[in-house]
């Protein structure tokens, strides 16, 4: 198994597109992630109770429509969801969509993140036209990562509240195995700390003499007091195939998949994250083993989590740790 590093990142072999729009005022944004030409076969897992959503049930095996048009992630909350008409228009107007006779309804899943505070204007909300754009930008390879797109108003490590909260933002990563690449993208927007791949704290609750361990906070005895913002958080993954899988079996993946983020967040999938992972595969061809595709998944998204904060600028006296750079 290989991965991409930065730079590297390229969707080309999974046949999809991903473009951002980014309000950089109103620290909010969206991301949509689509098929090149043509539909994905997609699922779901959510982690997280907290979750606002659009058109999540044809990804289950109790929807007739078996495949979707594109993914939108995006700010706002569930203001937020209104942006997903614009990926509807651009969808339209190339004749892409499930067909009803004399047109066709594209099938856009849409999940959000809350990003109304602390960060920009709490009346900034990714509008229509904001998916749109991202539908008409979208591409395969050199993806922007970092606070762009659905990332823009992310942030982390919110346990002692916000004023000691740390940036997050949007990641992709890839991995590879002898027949088969996944590629990963995740918008951090979590309430936990994101840790490295050894396990030590990257960004997260920040202390006077370093991180604080939200864990530590969260399970110290007395119950945490949460304001309004401590409870406001998600963590957003896609997981893309470049080989065919069923439905039942990309369900399998995404759930497989969560295993990174309760390996590089802690806490995840909280009462108050609203945390989902999606996975997503082309419709046709050879398909993908199951067990091969869980792990690459895991993999590619554990690093996607840590380029999301690793890549993701400060801002509003909020730091973050490309500032470094």
């Amino acid at each position: 198994m290989t991965g991409g590093g930065e730079g590297e990142i390229d969707f080309s072999a999974l046949g999809i597109a991903v473009g951002h729009a980014t309000d950089e005022e109103g620290a909010t944004g969206c991301t949509v992630i689509r098929g090149v030409s043509g539909p994905m076969r997609g699922a779901a897992a959510v982690i997280g109770r907290a979750t606002g959503t659009r058109d999540l049930l044809p990804l289950t095996m109790h929807h007739l429509v078996d495949r979707i048009d594109a993914i939108l992630l995006t700010g706002g909350s569930a203001y937020g969801l209104d942006a997903a008409a614009g990926v509807m228009r651009w969808m339209e107007e190339r004749g892409r969509g499930f067909p009803v006779g004399a047109g066709v309804v594209p099938i856009v899943t849409a999940a959000v993140v809350f990003d109304l505070q602390p960060l920009g204007s709490f009346s900034a909300r990714p509008t229509p036209d904001m998916a749109y754009d991202a539908c008409e930008s979208a591409r395969s390879a050199g993806i922007a990562q970092g606070s762009v797109g659905a990332g823009t108003g992310a942030t982390v490590g919110k346990a002692a509240g916000t004023e000691w909260a740390m940036k997050g933002g949007f990641g992709c990563a890839v991995a590879r195995g002898a027949t088969l690449v996944v590629g990963a993208m995740a918008v951090v927007n979590a309430l936990g700390d994101v840790r490295d791949a050894d396990g030590r704290i990257i960004a997260g609750v920040r202390g006077e003499k370093g991180f604080r361990d939200a864990v530590t906070l969260l399970g110290g005895g007395a119950p945490p007091s949460f304001d309004a913002l401590q409870m406001t958080n998600t963590t957003l993954a896609v997981v893309a195939l470049s080989a065919p899988l069923s439905r039942a079996d990309l369900g399998a993946v995404a759930e497989a998949a969560g295993a990174a983020l309760f390996r590089r967040i802690t806490p995840a999938g909280t009462a108050y994250d609203g945390d989902i992972v999606f996975a997503v595969s082309p419709l046709d061809g050879p398909p993908a083993d199951v067990m091969t595709a869980s792990v690459l998944a895991t993999a590619a998204l554990e690093r996607a989590i840590e380029r999301a904060v690793r890549t993701a600028r400060g801002r509003d006296g909020i730091p973050g740790l490309a500032d470094r750079q």
